[in-house]
């Protein structure tokens, strides 16, 4: 179980009342451009010039959205989409001047807020925004419980972490002893520290834990029909 896929994270003291809304695009018009709608709109602007320099950043826990250019130097947005499929506070709007149609489909499978076509029309870049805004609000009091138990994971040992592993699959003090090599008794004080370290109440809640942390670093199934939307709110692509 490979549990290990986090950032670094912190909270601004406002983050649960002022959005941040997150532009990673090469073109440096495109970002001056956003960054001054977003922050007239009372938002928080985090504009990056590539998925590197956005994955860079420390991982902040407030309510917002992500705007990605489809095309972009190094890692492509769908990319960065992939890379970043357990921040579920993080609503992804792709926009692009020439939409790839079967990168297009394959964000919208992948759980992509909104596809928006440059030029940009403000109106329409406002309302897709402040919808995926309301999402985000509604998925933040969710994330932040998974942010927490990542941070608790984090303080095992290794040790300790390959002990959860096998009870969370039903092993018994013996059988773990036997798999990793060390005494039963030796298991039984790493498991006492697991439960203590992941604040567990009982070896199901443990199993709870241990699902709800695979779940958010494994990418989400895809929806059985997604549709985009233009920079006006037209509908134009059904995708199966």
């Amino acid at each position: 179980m490979n549990l290990n896929d986090s950032c670094s994270m912190r909270r601004p003291p406002d983050s649960f009342h002022t959005p941040v809304v997150y532009v990673v695009d090469g073109d440096p018009a495109a970002r001056i451009e956003l960054e001054h709608l977003i922050r007239s709109a009372g938002w928080q602007a985090a504009v990056a010039a590539s998925a590197e320099e956005f994955l860079a950043r420390p991982r902040v826990i407030a309510p917002g959205c992500l705007l990605v250019e489809q095309r972009l130097p190094g890692l492509t947005g769908l990319e960065l989409q992939r890379r970043i499929v357990d921040r579920t506070e993080i609503p992804v709007i792709f926009t692009s001047a020439c939409p790839d149609l079967r990168v297009t489909v394959q964000a919208m499978k992948a759980g992509a807020f909104d596809f928006l076509v440059k030029p940009l029309e403000h109106g329409g870049v406002m309302k897709a925004m402040r919808e995926a805004i309301e999402q985000s609000r509604a998925a933040l009091p969710y994330a932040t419980r998974g942010v927490a138990l990542q941070q608790r994971y984090e303080f095992l040992t290794p040790r300790e972490r390959e002990v959860m592993d096998l009870v969370v699959r039903g092993r018994l003090n013996k059988q773990v002893g036997n798999e990793l090599g060390i005494s039963e008794i030796t298991v039984k004080a790493h498991r006492g520290k697991v439960m203590r370290k992941m604040q567990a109440t009982s070896v199901a809640e443990l199993v709870n834990m241990a699902a709800r942390l695979r779940r958010a670093v494994t990418p989400r199934a895809a929806p059985v029909e997604m549709f985009g939307r233009t920079a006006r709110g037209e509908l134009y692509l059904a995708a199966r």
